[in-house]
Formats: C-alpha cells, sequence, structure tokens
C-alpha cells in the first residue's frame, strides 16, 4: 500500500509519539441503516477502506459499538495486517440496544469487556488509542469521570492501550481526565454552525493534544447557511468542501475523520478539504458559528 500523504490537505498531528494525517477517516458510515447491521454492500464497503490507506490516510477512527462489530470487523478484512503508519482510534463506553440506542455502558465491567471486543475484532494485541464516551445522544452531561477513566488507566499499564482520549465531555471532563492521566485527544461535537468548543480547542492546541470534532459536516442534519453556500459558489466548489476546509484552518491541532461509504466521495472529501480560503472567506465563514 502507498501512503501518499503529501496530497493530503493539512499535513500531519501526533498522538503522543504516533504521527497522523491531520485528515483521516471515520469508519462509522460503514454499518447498515442507523449504525445498525453490515452495509448493503459490503465489497464497496472494503473497497473505501483499502482506497483510504491507499492515498496515504493513516488515522482510522471507529467503535465496536458500530453496528455492532460491523465497522471493526470490515476494517480488519480490508486492512490486517495493517501498516506501520496505520493508527486506529476506537473508543467505548456505550453500547446498542435492540432499538439502536446508545445507553451507556461506563461501569469497570463494561469497560473491561468493550476494550477486549475491541483488539478481538481488530485482532490486534494492543489498541494505539481509545477514547472514553461520555455523556449521552443529546451531547455532553455533568459529572465525574474518575471511575471509568480509572478503568482505562488500569488497562493502559496492563498494555492493552497505548493511549487515551476522552469523547463528547465536557471543558471539566476534559480537565478532570487530564488530572488523573495524559490524554493524547478530545473527539466532541464541532463544526461551522456548533462552535461552544473554541475555547477548548484553542487550550488543547496550546497543550500539543488533538481535537476531533465528530459531525463536521453537521452529521444527521447536514449544514446549512447562506452564507456557506455563498463561499462555495464564488471558490467554485461545494459547502461540504468549504466546512471541511474550514476546519482544517480553525486550528492546526483539529483533526478530520469524515465518514462515507463511497470511494468517490472520500475522494472528493479530500480534494475538498484542500480548498485555499482567503481571510475574507474565513471572516464571513466565522459569523455562521456567531450567529448560532
Amino acid at each position: 500500500m502507498s501512503t501518499n500523504t503529501v496530497f493530503l490537505p493539512g499535513g500531519t498531528w501526533s498522538l503522543g509519539e504516533l504521527t497522523v494525517t491531520r485528515f483521516g477517516y471515520g469508519a462509522m458510515q460503514l454499518a447498515g441503516p442507523g449504525v445498525m447491521g453490515p452495509p448493503a454492500d459490503r465489497d464497496g464497503a472494503l473497497a473505501v477502506l483499502r482506497e483510504a490507506v491507499d492515498l496515504g490516510i493513516t488515522h482510522i477512527d471507529t467503535a465496536d459499538a458500530y453496528g455492532p462489530r460491523v465497522t471493526n470487523e470490515l476494517i480488519r478484512e480490508a486492512l490486517h495486517p495493517y501498516p506501520a503508519s496505520l493508527h486506529i482510534v476506537t473508543k467505548v463506553g456505550a453500547h446498542r440496544d435492540e432499538h439502536g440506542g446508545w445507553p451507556p455502558a461506563r461501569r469497570p465491567a463494561d469497560l473491561r469487556r468493550a476494550v477486549h471486543d475491541n483488539l478481538e475484532t481488530l485482532r490486534l494485541e494492543r489498541l494505539d488509542v481509545v477514547n472514553l464516551r461520555l455523556g449521552d445522544a443529546t451531547g455532553p452531561q455533568p459529572g465525574s469521570l474518575a471511575e471509568a477513566f480509572g478503568t482505562l488507566v488500569e488497562l493502559r499499564q496492563q498494555g492493552l492501550i497505548r493511549h487515551l482520549g476522552v469523547s463528547n465531555a465536557t471543558p471539566e471532563q476534559v480537565a478532570e481526565a487530564q488530572a488523573i492521566a495524559p490524554i493524547v485527544c478530545v473527539q466532541n461535537m464541532y463544526n461551522l454552525a456548533h462552535r461552544h468548543d473554541d475555547r477548548l480547542i484553542d487550550e488543547l492546541a496550546g497543550q500539543g493534544i488533538a481535537y476531533v470534532p465528530f459531525f463536521p459536516l453537521g452529521g444527521f442534519s447536514p449544514l446549512q447557511s447562506s452564507a456557506l453556500s455563498a463561499v462555495a459558489t464564488r471558490l467554485g466548489t461545494t459547502p461540504m468542501s468549504v466546512a471541511l476546509a474550514w476546519l482544517l484552518r480553525r486550528s492546526p491541532n483539529i483533526l478530520l475523520i469524515p465518514g462515507t461509504s463511497s470511494v468517490a466521495h472520500l475522494t472528493q472529501n479530500i480534494a475538498g478539504a484542500g480548498v485555499r480560503l482567503s481571510e475574507d472567506d474565513v471572516a464571513q465563514l466565522d459569523k455562521i458559528g456567531a450567529a448560532g
């Protein structure tokens, strides 16, 4: 497999001693509808993963809850044995119920089981990065993470995890985690229209810690904005391309993990994220978050 990282926008960032491309890939959309069950086109899903690595992407985001187990099994089938440059980031702290919900699973026994499930499905002896998923489907919720995060610290000490992060977390929970053990990333919802973490992003950048926005394009409700459309029209590109390019420009510690089940869409996302934004473009786009 090739590693043509020069063609990926944004360059690289470090998760601890691990170097990853700032343009990564989120595997959630490879599962079936509602992130449940197998994909309609299994061969297509495998092709997307292989193309991502062939294009030089070295950061794949996943979770054993996707499917459940489906995306991890696809990653293993498509890419194992993994290239030395590839780093897979997973998350624990929620499972799937029969209704497709995401109930919390943050008791010590739940977390130990989830880590071992990820190791098994990905066929790894150690996970590069494990994020503790907090909050619920509505977003971050206040409360201590000490017991849950401490469990992951124990698993790291046992050699099953290389690095830790948190997801769907409040700034207070990020600080609490850091008081317990080092973290290399925070994965929260953030995009042009949802900019509640602006201060946190800047603080993390100063500490050399990655910020990974999930739903960078709005998620299940795609970003809609006349300002976004106007900038895209002026640049002769799509609103989604502009949204990705803005995120890369926003801060050097932002890592992108847009997901897709299409090879064509993957290459479009990469090209789109490389769009050059002028200072006037950025000023116009920044007003979207301010208005929100």
